[in-house]
């Protein structure tokens, strides 16, 4: 959870650790080589279209694809559970079904869905990781996809059978590809977390060394300046 964080980093503060620790260049987020989507469908690139990931705290997935050329808008939220408990407060008890997501709206005819799925998976989060990420522990911090359509699906599906068998990984994805009943959007003071918070000592630590490993990894996809959200919905 990000409040065990918190003490780690006022350890930090007391010199019970060294603060370097906790600076960009000692990054714990390390990126993988993986290879693109070996299989894609054929589509006709047309108005907007949306993603969503799954893959631990929202704050960092939505900065990956905030810096994303061709994101439009990266909006943080809720989805797998009720909208009942769509909010900050009951999905931290890991018993909502909830994940915490980024729907991402994105010009396919600047980046597809296949590239941004290689982005979740080699920058944004660890797929390997069950029911956590980095500090965070539940099953709000799940790695899922949360597929729209049966295209949607089948290239995620695909992919992960390739990573799976070229072993670029230690140990077995275990990404959930769920269809995507609802998104809800998260709390206000949620969006843009990390572009708003840059000198906070969790984002120095885990949000900001996957921004720099897009642009080092993926340069063709990467953009400078994030792109903020513009609307909720």
């Amino acid at each position: 959870m990000r409040s065990a964080f918190n003490l780690l980093a006022l350890a930090a503060a007391a010199g019970l650790l060294g603060w370097g620790l906790l600076g960009p260049g000692a990054a714990t987020e390390k990126a993988v080589l993986i290879p693109p989507p070996a299989w894609a469908p054929t589509v006709s690139p047309g108005a907007l279209e949306t993603a969503v990931f799954a893959g631990g705290c929202f704050w960092g997935v939505q900065a990956v694809f905030q810096h994303t050329r061709g994101v439009l808008n990266a909006v943080s939220g809720y989805a797998g559970g009720a909208r009942e408990t769509a909010n900050y407060s009951s999905i931290g008890t890991g018993r909502t079904g909830h994940a915490e997501v980024v729907a991402v709206s994105y010009d396919p005819k600047q980046v597809s869905y296949a590239q941004l799925l290689q982005i979740h998976f080699s920058v944004a989060h660890d797929p390997t990781q069950l029911n956590r990420q980095g500090p965070d522990t539940g099953t709000q911090y799940r790695s899922a996809v949360f597929y729209g359509n049966d295209s949607q699906k089948q290239v995620a599906e695909r992919y992960i059978a390739q990573l799976d068998a070229a072993q670029v990984y230690p140990r077995k994805i275990v990404t959930q590809l769920t269809p995507l009943a609802a998104f809800y959007p998260a709390e206000a003071y949620h969006q843009d977390y990390a572009t708003r918070n840059p000198n906070s000592a969790y984002i120095r630590r885990f949000d900001q060394p996957k921004i720099a490993n897009l642009k080092t990894v993926l340069p063709a996809l990467y953009r400078d300046t994030p792109v903020l959200v513009a609307s909720v919905r």
